[in-house]
């Protein structure tokens, strides 16, 4: 479930450029309520690309803005409040990373859902019911574990 933070130098701090990624990995992790889950956790990957700020705009001109997207499967943050709540956190993070005189409307996220089968990993096509079986079967190992 890649994240992708885009954002023109010189728009997030020194610590916001080291931290956002995590942060918001975190945030989509406990929005999902899978905090912990061994399957979900490493689905979760995410990029900075710090650009030259000639290349980020808003309405055709140049703009320092941080822009988020989140390229889930179509099971991924299922209901309208569990995507509000994605985006309200990870407005909060991105925010409280930028360097002082940007404005909150400044940061902009986006959230892409693959079709079944349109998400992968380590070479496998997941549909939703696939993750949802991976997923679920992960919690039970973590939640019986077998002991010798």
């Amino acid at each position: 479930m890649p994240i992708a933070v885009i954002a023109p130098t010189g728009a997030l701090t020194p610590t916001g450029e080291r931290e956002i990624v995590p942060r918001l990995t975190e945030a989509l992790i406990d929005v999902s309520g899978l905090t912990g889950n061994s399957f979900f956790t490493p689905m979760v990957a995410g990029v900075l690309h710090l650009l030259d700020p000639q290349h980020v705009h808003a309405a055709g001109s140049p703009a320092s803005l941080v822009l988020i997207e989140l390229k889930l499967p179509d099971i991924g943050l299922p209901s309208v409040e569990a995507r509000r709540a994605f985006v309200e956190r990870a407005t909060d993070i991105a925010f409280a990373l930028m360097t002082p005189g940007h404005e909150r409307d400044a940061v902009r996220v986006n959230i892409v859902n693959a079709p079944a089968g349109g998400w992968g990993m380590g070479g496998v096509a997941y549909t939703g019911e696939g993750l949802a079986a991976a997923i679920g079967e992960a919690a039970a190992a973590e939640s019986n574990p077998v002991t010798a």
